[in-house]
């Protein structure tokens, strides 16, 4: 069984950083890719940022790509997901996903590769 718990969204201004945290917590232990996405009203569940069991590898969505930082500390169990230079258009649930995979490497990148979601934080940025 697995938990995931996301922190840190909000309302923010264009421009503005903000950091989302997801907290993973698992019985028994094991090895999980990670990955963020993000649903606006109306609007399908978009792939963010993902990051292999590792950390070695990521991966981000065009979108995002170079605004936006994923990372994460094994020993605690968690990811993050740095956001910079928000727009309008970020402000969505932002969710954490993880998926268990013995392929320390790979990075997953859509919606179907993943098994267990949190229930998502809300980021408004107000334009």
């Amino acid at each position: 069984q697995v938990m995931l718990v996301e922190s840190g969204g909000g309302l923010v201004q264009a421009g503005d950083s903000l950091r989302l945290s997801c907290t993973r917590s698992e019985v028994p232990k094991g090895t999980y890719a990670m990955g963020w996405f993000r649903q606006a009203p109306g609007q399908e569940r978009e792939f963010v940022a993902g990051i292999s069991v590792s950390g070695s590898e990521t991966t981000y969505a065009d979108s995002v790509k170079d605004r936006f930082a994923v990372s994460r500390d094994n020993a605690k169990g968690t990811v993050s997901l740095e956001m910079n230079s928000l727009r309008g258009e970020d402000t969505a649930v932002y969710y954490c996903a993880a998926r268990s995979t013995s392929m320390i490497r790979t990075v997953f990148d859509t919606p179907a590769a993943y098994s267990n979601w949190g229930r998502g934080t809300q980021v408004t940025v107000s334009s």
